[in-house]
């Protein structure tokens, strides 16, 4: 336990931020970074995908099908060599290693998110949907205005796991020296040598806090949603049994 306390308090700063002010930004920080950006990116993109895999036009579901159960089925690892060989053949020039591993998880993660999405609607009931187009409101308007942000409300404990894989996922951006908190790990276990176990029992712990957090706030946040659910299905309840009680009683 000395160690571990003796490597934080020499080493926080390289575990937190990387290099920077005096480099690039690493470190802790620098997976929040990516986490949130590629979950930024990944979240309009998979809310495309789910629109197309629902949509009447099976040209354009039988497209996101593809896009959706090739990337579900290969590793990550596999995405992460692509998109660092083939984006830079595509744009011409190179890119940086922060901006490869956020296109490859931004690709990786639509598809999860995606299915998470085409739930999440499909979990409606299609009453909602019914009396929106009778009420003469178009397809797409009816997605904004009516089935999207029930459906998106229901999917938010979903969403937070979701980025707790993506902040896990994170970590193969070693591999192309992305400076994330486990490439900032390495850089202390070479300074230091004799504890590898040390450092990246602390890397482990890192990862175990903002994770562990997240799954609770997404566990909440489910409890809440059904508590909620529960309450408007016996206001239902109750409405409906009104409505019969006088005709039950003439």
């Amino acid at each position: 336990m000395a160690d571990l306390l003796s490597i934080v308090h020499q080493y926080w700063m390289l575990f937190l931020v990387g290099q920077y002010p005096h480099g690039s930004l690493g470190g802790l920080a620098n997976t929040l970074l990516l986490s949130v950006v590629a979950m930024l990116f990944a979240f309009p993109l998979g809310i495309a995908l789910a629109m197309a895999r629902i949509s009447p036009f099976k040209s354009v579901r039988s497209v996101a099908a593809v896009w959706v159960y090739v990337f579900r089925g290969i590793p990550l690892m596999m995405v992460v060599f692509w998109t660092y060989f083939c984006v830079p053949m595509l744009l011409g020039h190179d890119i940086n290693g922060f901006a490869t591993m956020a296109c490859t998880l931004v690709i990786y993660e639509s598809a999860y998110i995606a299915e998470i999405v085409r739930g999440g609607i499909q979990a409606l009931p299609s009453g909602q949907y019914e009396a929106s187009r009778a009420l003469g409101m178009s397809y797409f308007k009816t997605f904004r205005l009516i089935i999207l942000p029930q459906a998106l409300y229901n999917m938010l404990p979903s969403l937070i796991s979701q980025l707790v894989s993506i902040i896990k996922d994170s970590t193969l951006g070693y591999v192309i020296n992305v400076q994330e908190l486990t490439f900032a790990a390495n850089q202390v276990s070479n300074q230091l040598l004799t504890k590898p176990f040390q450092v990246f029992a602390i890397v482990a712990l890192s990862y175990y806090i903002i994770c562990a957090s997240l799954t609770w706030l997404a566990n909440r946040l489910e409890k809440r949603i059904a508590r909620q659910r529960t309450r408007h299905q016996g206001g239902q309840s109750l409405s409906a049994t009104a409505a019969l009680t006088p005709e039950i009683t003439q």
